[in-house]
């Protein structure tokens, strides 16, 4: 949910979203990229998954707002599972901030969104129930 994927900040959202943004901004998160990498090359798959060999992850669901600096790591996840042969659900909500799940008491899209998720994650586990068996 509003995946943090690429310390470099190279997504282009982080510009085209700043403005519509109300939570994050390059600068804010520019400001604690050290704090997680202590001194390592932010392009590092196990640093910044955007930049990892995805092959063999579990099915994937990924969700994002429109509103959100972060949307363009969400995107570029879903390519880079979907090239991985990573089974990948990408669920864009339009209007919605960084991590707008957690106002699912206020915000009807964030119960929406929720419910697809846990949709999803259901519909996942029970075919790997029937594989299993």
């Amino acid at each position: 949910m509003s995946p943090y994927l690429d310390l470099t900040l190279a997504g282009r959202t982080m510009e085209t979203k700043r403005a519509a943004d109300p939570l994050l901004s390059p600068e804010a998160l520019r400001a604690r990229v050290n704090d997680y990498t202590s001194g390592q090359d932010a392009a590092l798959g196990l640093i910044s998954p955007i930049f990892a060999d995805l092959s063999g992850l579990p099915p994937l669901i990924i969700q994002a707002g429109t509103h959100e600096v972060l949307l363009d790591d969400a995107i570029r996840l879903a390519r880079q599972a979907a090239i991985a042969d990573v089974e990948v659900t990408l669920d864009i909500t339009p209007g919605v901030p960084h991590v707008f799940q957690a106002y699912h008491a206020m915000l009807h899209e964030a119960g929406a969104a929720l419910d697809r998720a846990g949709q999803r994650l259901a519909a996942c586990l029970a075919s790997a129930e029937r594989v299993a068996v």
